[in-house]
C-alpha cells in the first residue's frame, strides 16, 4: 500500500494546499506544525482548526511536530517531520516545489557524500548565515544554483537529506500560482501570505481557500498579539543567552532593539543582519516568547486527527509506534505545551490546546 507523508503548516489553509494533498497518492500522513511555525510566527488560526482543513480536503491522519521541531531552521525541520513520518510507515514523501528536480538522485548523492558535506559546511566562514552556507554547499557538490526566490525549494533539499538512507520515494508536485509571500489575488491559487494579510476579506477567503467558511468562525491571532508579552520576557530576564539558540551577540542586539521597537516588524528589523536572517531572529524571538530550554524530542507522536481511512492505518502500526491520543495528567511534550499556553493569551477566544482534547474524527 501507498502511504505518502506530507509535512505542513497550512497557515492557513488555502486551495494550494487542497491541490497538493488531491495529487498526493494512496493514504495520506500530514505532520504538522502545532500553534508556532517554522519561520518563527504563531500560526493565524489554532493547530485543532488547521488539522480539521486538512482532514476535510484529503488528509487520513494528522500528527503534530513537536514545537522543536516545528519552530526551526529548513534541516532540522525537514529532519524531525521525517524521522515521526518514517515511523508512522510512509513510502514515500509529496511536497510542493518551484524546481522539478530529481530529488530522488539528490538524496542518493547526499547519502555517498554527507560526511563531506558536513565538513564543507564546517568549514565556511562564520560571517555567512546558515541558508547562504547551505546554498554554497549546493552548489559545490550538486552543481545547484538557486535564489532566495525558491523557498519550497530549498526545503525540498531538505527532505532529500532528512529521507537518505530511509528508503521513502520523493515526489514533488509542481507548486502553482502565486509566489510564497505573494499578495496577488488574480490567481487560481493565492499564498497563505495573502490569505494572512486578508483574512478578514470574506471574499478574498471564500475564494482561495475551501475552508473559508471555518477560517472566518475561529479566533485569529499576529504576532501584534503576542508583542507586549514578548517585551515583558526581554525586559524581565536577567540572562537571555539562557533561552535557547540565543548567544551573547544576539542577547545584547535584543536588549538594545527593544528600547525602542514598538511592534514586531520593528524590533525584526533593528536586530536581523546578513548573518542573522529575518526569519532566524523571528525564531530566536519565539523562543523567547515561551522562554525555550533545549528538551530532548517527544518519543510519542501527538494524534491531532484521522478519517476512517487513518484509523485502518493506526490499527496497523499501533504495535511499532508510541502514540498519544489524549493528553491528560501526564505531558506528552513539556515545552510544546508550555507554548500552546502562551498562544492562547493571543486572543481570548481561544480554548484550552492539550489537556482533555481528543483527536478530530472525520
Amino acid at each position: 500500500m501507498i502511504v505518502t507523508g506530507i509535512v505542513a503548516e497550512f497557515n492557513p489553509f488555502h486551495n494550494g494546499h487542497a491541490y497538493l494533498l488531491s495529487k498526493a497518492e494512496g493514504l495520506k500522513v500530514v505532520a504538522m506544525s502545532g500553534n508556532f511555525t517554522q519561520r518563527g510566527e504563531p500560526a493565524i488560526v489554532d493547530k485543532w482548526t488547521r488539522a480539521q482543513m486538512a482532514l476535510e480536503n484529503g488528509a487520513d491522519l494528522v500528527v503534530e511536530l513537536p514545537f522543536l521541531v516545528s519552530v526551526q531552521a529548513a534541516d532540522f525541520f525537514a529532519q524531525g517531520a521525517v524521522d515521526i513520518l518514517a515511523r508512522l510507515g510512509v513510502t514515500q514523501l509529496s511536497f510542493g516545489t518551484e524546481e522539478m528536480l530529481d530529488y530522488g538522485k539528490i538524496a542518493e548523492l547526499y547519502e555517498l557524500k554527507s560526511a563531506e558535506m558536513a565538513d564543507f559546511l564546517a568549514n565556511l566562514p562564520d560571517r555567512l548565515s546558515y541558508p547562504e552556507k547551505t546554498q554554497a554547499m549546493w552548489e559545490t557538490f550538486a552543481g545547484l544554483s538557486f535564489s532566495g526566490d525558491t523557498p519550497n525549494h530549498v526545503l525540498a533539499l531538505a527532505y532529500a537529506k532528512a529521507v537518505a538512507g530511509k528508503g521513502i520515494a520523493l515526489c514533488p508536485i509542481k507548486r502553482e500560482g502565486a509566489g510564497f509571500h505573494s499578495l496577488a489575488s488574480h490567481l487560481e491559487f493565492a499564498s497563505a501570505t495573502a490569505l494572512r494579510h486578508r483574512i478578514d476579506d470574506a471574499d478574498f477567503i471564500a475564494t482561495f481557500s475551501p475552508s473559508g467558511d471555518l477560517l472566518r468562525q475561529v479566533p485569529h491571532v499576529s504576532w501584534e498579539n503576542y508583542f507586549p508579552y514578548l517585551r515583558y520576557q526581554i525586559l524581565s530576564n536577567p540572562d537571555l543567552t539562557s533561552i535557547y539558540q540565543v548567544n551573547q551577540e544576539m542577547a545584547s542586539r535584543i536588549r538594545e532593539a527593544i528600547k525602542l521597537a514598538t511592534s514586531m516588524e520593528e524590533l525584526v528589523e533593528q536586530i536581523a543582519t546578513k548573518r542573522y536572517t529575518k526569519a532566524r531572529v523571528r525564531r530566536l524571538l519565539t523562543y523567547i516568547l515561551v522562554q525555550a530550554q533545549e528538551k530532548p524530542l517527544p518519543q510519542v507522536i501527538h494524534l491531532l486527527g484521522f478519517t476512517e481511512k487513518g484509523r485502518k492505518h493506526l490499527a496497523r502500526i499501533k504495535q511499532e509506534v508510541a502514540l498519544i491520543s489524549r493528553i491528560g495528567k501526564e505531558a506528552w511534550d513539556p515545552l510544546t505545551q508550555q507554548a500552546d499556553r502562551i498562544y492562547q493569551l493571543g486572543n481570548p477566544q481561544l480554548v484550552e490546546q492539550n489537556v482533555g482534547r481528543i483527536p478530530i474524527q472525520i
